[in-house]
């Protein structure tokens, strides 16, 4: 794994947003950012491909064990919905994604960080811009990056099929609106009809005990880029579990996605290779260490504890309670520390994205770099 600065394509901005991306530029500073680019050995690939799908192996069965063993307490679920994810998981309702944050150099396994298993972002650029961008700067090398396909086939092969499919995101986020329009056309190509709205344009017919569009149709099937943990807290929360209404992701993603999975993680199969140890009592980690909410996003009100040092992000997350994960330092380029996100689509290993900040912290202004990988 080496990082390499590049000149950055003539006119980049307009070819990345020829392919969706009008989001490369936030608050005047650059996002997508190909000055520099990662080059993987093929090898590496095979480790971060076999390392994301031995984790979700793993995170699925941490959700087993959750359910089995009335474990809900601990990641602060509230009880009424409980029977709802339930019979989420025994119905096999099926999951489209979800996103692995990796700490990686090359040197030493891939080690998970967290796991973004309900909303993840940063898909289009994975998927799609660096994709581009590869065949044109480097098209006689490789890149592991097979998102776009398996998401098309992951529609077509969708268990139930749907007369009409909605997508809803939150008003007011172009990289939101960008990643959720990105995935209704992979939605359309893969055969489904579709519709979008926000979530603040979703309706509820008291009489009927249906959720309904702008056009007071039944929203039946819809892929909500929404936090779970937000979604049971609306108005309308307490009215899902007997709306009928099938969601993408399903409701036992919350497990997944709460960062309590981490310590259940580590407790269920210590010292495996790709996890890091992780407690919900911070006392049980007594050197460097990292206090995460099991609720945040983008970094919020995450705390690092390196000896003396602290590092904190600011956010309104940490009321529901945290917890504590060793420190990994992350690899150090030349002041830049990059997270592997490596996504899963359909239950199956499918590429890699790389954010990376000058801090250790990624937030919602890392960039995103392109990589490419060459065999030995």
């Amino acid at each position: 794994m080496i990082r390499r600065t590049l000149e950055p394509r003539r006119e980049w901005q307009t070819k990345v947003e020829s392919v969706g991306m009008n989001y490369h530029t936030i608050d005047g500073s650059v996002y997508w950012d190909e000055s520099a680019c990662y080059w993987f050995e093929a090898s590496e690939i095979d480790e971060l491909e076999n390392a994301t799908g031995a984790l979700y192996d793993l995170c699925c069965r941490a959700t087993e064990t959750v359910i089995r063993n009335n474990r809900f307490a601990e990641l602060r679920i509230p009880e009424q919905f409980r029977d709802y994810i339930i019979r989420s998981w025994e119905d096999d309702e099926p999951s489209l994604y979800g996103r692995f944050d990796l700490c990686y150099s090359g040197s030493e396994p891939p080690r998970m960080l967290e796991f973004n298993a309900d909303t993840p972002t940063a898909l289009l650029e994975a998927a799609v811009v660096q994709w581009f961008w590869q065949q044109e700067r480097f098209p006689s090398a490789d890149q592991f990056n097979s998102i776009h396909e398996k998401l098309i086939s992951s529609w077509r092969s969708w268990p139930v099929k749907p007369d009409l499919i909605h997508f809803a995101s939150a008003a007011g986020s172009s990289e939101d609106l960008g990643n959720l329009e990105y995935l209704r056309d992979t939605a359309i190509q893969g055969g489904l009809v579709t519709n979008r709205l926000f979530i603040e344009e979703i309706g509820w017919d008291q009489a009927g005990s249906r959720f309904v569009d702008l056009e007071n149709r039944t929203i039946q099937d819809i892929f909500k880029l929404y936090p779970w943990e937000w979604l049971l807290q609306e108005q309308f929360g307490p009215c899902l579990p007997e709306s009928g209404l099938r969601l993408i992701e399903p409701a036992w993603k919350l497990i997944m996605s709460c960062k309590g999975i981490l310590p259940l993680l580590w407790e269920l199969f210590p010292d495996h290779p790709n996890l890091l140890p992780a407690y919900f009592d911070e006392k049980h980690v007594p050197g460097d260490r990292v206090i995460k909410p099991l609720y945040s996003r983008e970094g919020g009100n995450v705390r690092i504890i390196r000896g003396d040092d602290v590092f904190t992000t600011g956010g309104s997350y940490g009321g529901e309670g945290t917890i504590c994960q060793k420190y990994q330092p992350l690899p150090c380029f030349d002041g830049n520390y990059p997270v592997v996100g490596s996504w899963i689509i359909g239950g199956e290993p499918a590429g890699i994205g790389i954010r990376e900040d000058r801090s250790e912290i990624t937030t919602n202004t890392s960039r995103f770099i392109p990589h490419y990988f060459t065999e030995e």
